[in-house]
């Protein structure tokens, strides 16, 4: 699985954003404070948040006191939607997708020997980021085992 930065920079960010937001009694956040907290370049935190807003897991206040809120509460905001959101697929094949389906990444579009492995690998990855919610971040209580329903 590839998962760059814009991934967990995002993860971060929304992360941030929830601790904030509760510490300020549900007030929108600067863009710029996330960005300084957390390291990240303001204008890559941008790019970030106009895709995570045209995803509608954030909301936007213009205006003094403006900045982001979650869209939803933190125990209902998904890592995997995070990522998703970001464009950041989740795939761990070196595999494409052809007109006509699958396409397989050996010569003449057959599956190598191992694909069916690193298909899985990326399923059980995406299955656990699904189970796993900001607040589940926030509070410490990270599911290494339960719940990797898909």
């Amino acid at each position: 699985m590839r998962l760059s930065t814009k991934g967990r920079y995002a993860v971060m960010a929304m992360t941030d954003l929830a601790r904030k937001q509760d510490e300020a009694e549900g007030r929108a956040v600067a863009l710029a404070e996330i960005a300084a907290r957390q390291q990240i370049s303001l204008s890559y935190l941008e790019q970030l948040f106009a895709r995570l807003r045209r995803k509608g897991l954030v909301v936007s206040a213009r205006g003094p006191g403006g900045g982001y809120r979650l869209a939803a509460e933190a125990r209902a905001t998904r890592i995997s939607d995070i990522v998703m959101a970001v464009d950041e697929p989740l795939r761990a094949t070196r595999c494409g997708v052809g007109k006509s389906g699958h396409k397989g990444c050996m010569a003449g579009g057959a599956k190598c020997l191992t694909h069916d492995l690193w298909e899985e690998m990326g399923r059980q990855i995406h299955s656990y980021l699904a189970s796993v919610t900001i607040a589940d971040v926030l509070e410490g209580r990270l599911r290494p085992e339960a719940k990797v329903a898909a």
